[in-house]
């Protein structure tokens, strides 16, 4: 057979300007509309369904199961999906990949495309140079577009012509013609092609290309779609290595998925296929196991049928594959890390906005559940232990210790400023990633504005923290009780903040936080005008009363800045609260 180096040196240069086509067209896709599909994505429910619809849509517009369920594993990494979710969009991911193959059958097979694909090559050059980034954007797709189309051609042209070279059908023959072995042999071949191109696409195509000339039949071309399916799940699983064991789980129950679909359509091999071939047949008047020309068409129908029964029979045990997944990649305990290193900041959660936003989000409330809430606990003189049980504030106060050593500016120094800064770095980063919406712009300003609050409210801390240290052992009952106020007040905010992590009922702590706001606008004993009382009273001396004045004032723009923090930070999606800076511009900058 006249097949050398050259020739394969030109069929390899083909299949590159394919994929190069399909890259080109889904990369201006997803910017096109990439980060609407990540939203949608990232609000998908638990609906089984829903989340098997979405799964389809996203892979038929972006023509990428492989950038779909890439996208799946981060969402899962970030926390954003849940495993269930997960498996339901890569159920959806799965049929969605189909679409390629209709587009190839369709229009290369079908139509040449090649006579319209240079026209196209122009048309997309001139949106390219345009001053508006969409039109841009979809002249890339369309450019993309055409150049799948001229490669695909090109693969057409540089295949070997089997009837001109019988001599390499009798070479396949050997290897086709013995039943399960066979299919077994086509199957591992499907799923080592897709592993090396890393596209089930482009290794649909070669399939539908080796089978529409002759270089294997129907048969053996269907085995090795199935191979492509189970290959397509190693790119999942190559980017969850990365990542948690969330991820991991995420890439397992993938893979579990396709290998279970490839299970039972091996069971059911040859009646399926012979199915397929009758349809096929009776709609076309030629059978695919006896011309090739009917072989796209058959592939293209045994491909999607496929998928979409495998999806539709198991949507109904994405529990049972969710178990499994997770039988077979156990929780792994996080290790302890130095509370002045960023745990969710990571570089993978800045490839997408959304996995973005929600690190930015995590590592925020990780610094307000750690470092400041030392802080807190500790300079209010109550050890953290006690300030989480289920122990009266009232008694609480009445057994701790009336204060706690707690160097405030070592752990403003070592632990808040260094989170805070790579905080600020990290939003700023991911402002550059891409053109964000107005929501997106406006969710990481608020995050900012919570994490800016809180700082200020740990510097707050340190003269509040002296002054209860000066005064919790006076002899002063009254002085005693009135900072017994203040600590009571700020304590009950910051325990309820703290029960927000673990709660489930997100809505009804919030609402509990906000209810405090009204209590801490009568910590100021001068706006209320309880400092005169006292001093009238002769309760207090003029020194006392000054030092309260000032505490009580500090202690009520704490808990103010607290309850704030709450709103904005577990709920950063709502519009901020706009008067937030103007109520407290003064205060937190005093």
């Amino acid at each position: 057979m006249d097949f050398g180096f050259t020739h394969l040196l030109t069929l390899l240069g083909s299949l590159g300007l394919f994929l190069y086509g399909m890259k080109v067209m889904s990369d201006s896709l997803m910017i096109l509309a990439g980060n609407k599909m990540r939203s949608i994505l990232a609000s998908t429910t638990s609906n089984r369904f829903f989340a098997l619809l979405t799964g389809f849509l996203i892979t038929a517009a972006i023509q990428s199961s492989s950038a779909t369920t890439l996208m799946v594993v981060s969402f899962v990494n970030a926390s954003l999906l849940t495993l269930t979710e997960a498996v339901g969009v890569i159920m959806g991911a799965n049929i969605g990949t189909t679409v390629t193959a209709w587009l190839i059958t369709i229009l290369g097979f079908k139509i040449k495309m090649s006579a319209v694909a240079l026209p196209m090559v122009g048309a997309g050059f001139l949106l390219t140079i345009s001053k508006n980034e969409k039109s841009r954007q979809w002249g890339q797709f369309i450019i993309g577009f055409a150049v799948l189309f001229i490669g695909l051609q090109f693969l057409q042209d540089s295949v070997p012509n089997i009837g001109s070279n019988p001599e390499f059908l009798s070479f396949l023959t050997q290897y086709t013609s013995n039943g399960y072995l066979s299919v077994l042999l086509f199957i591992i071949i499907g799923t080592i092609l897709t592993l090396i191109i890393q596209s089930s696409s482009a290794a649909m195509a070669l399939t539908l290309l080796m089978c529409y000339e002759g270089w294997i039949p129907f048969d053996m071309a269907a085995a090795m779609v199935v191979g492509q399916n189970i290959g397509t799940t190693i790119t999942a699983n190559i980017a969850a290595i990365v990542g948690n064991y969330h991820a991991k789980r995420a890439a397992r129950a993938h893979l579990i998925f396709n290998i279970i679909g490839a299970a039972w359509v091996i069971v059911l091999f040859y009646p399926f296929i012979n199915f397929v071939a009758d349809m096929v047949e009776r709609a076309e008047g030629i059978s695919p196991m006896a011309d090739t020309i009917a072989a796209p068409l058959a592939l293209s129908i045994f491909h999607t049928s496929f998928n979409i029964i495998n999806a539709v029979v198991l949507v109904g045990f994405i529990t049972s594959i969710v178990n499994l997944a997770v039988r077979v990649v156990p929780a792994v305990e996080e290790k302890a890390i130095q509370i002045d290193q960023p745990r969710f900041l990571t570089e993978s959660s800045l490839k997408y906005i959304q996995t973005g936003i929600k690190a930015l989000t995590d590592e925020s409330v990780r610094l307000m559940e750690n470092a400041a809430y030392k802080v807190f606990a500790h300079g209010l003189g109550v050890h953290r232990h006690e300030l989480e049980s289920d122990l009266d504030i009232h008694k609480l106060l009445d057994i701790s210790p009336k204060t706690i050593k707690i160097d405030i500016d070592l752990v403003y120094t070592t632990q808040i400023k260094i989170i805070y800064s790579r905080i600020l770095d990290y939003a700023t980063r991911l402002q550059k990633l891409t053109e964000l919406t107005h929501e997106q712009i406006e969710t990481i300003r608020n995050i900012l504005v919570a994490d800016r609050l809180l700082v200020q409210l740990v510097k707050r801390m340190k003269p509040l923290q002296d002054n209860l240290e000066r005064y919790m052992s006076s002899d002063n009952e009254t002085l005693r009780r009135e900072y017994n106020v203040l600590r009571r007040r700020i304590l009950k905010v910051v325990r309820e903040i703290k029960r927000i992590g673990p709660a489930e009922n997100l809505a009804e702590h919030l609402d509990k936080i906000e209810k405090q706001r009204s209590k801490a606008e009568q910590m100021d004993v001068l706006l209320t005008g309880h400092v005169e009382e006292l001093l009238a009273g002769g309760e207090i001396t003029d020194e006392m009363a000054s030092s309260l004045i000032n505490d009580s004032a500090n202690a009520a723009r704490i808990t103010n800045g607290l309850i704030d923090i709450a709103l904005i930070l577990y709920k950063p999606e709502d519009e901020i609260i706009d008067n937030i800076d103007d109520r407290n511009a003064e205060e937190y900058h005093a």
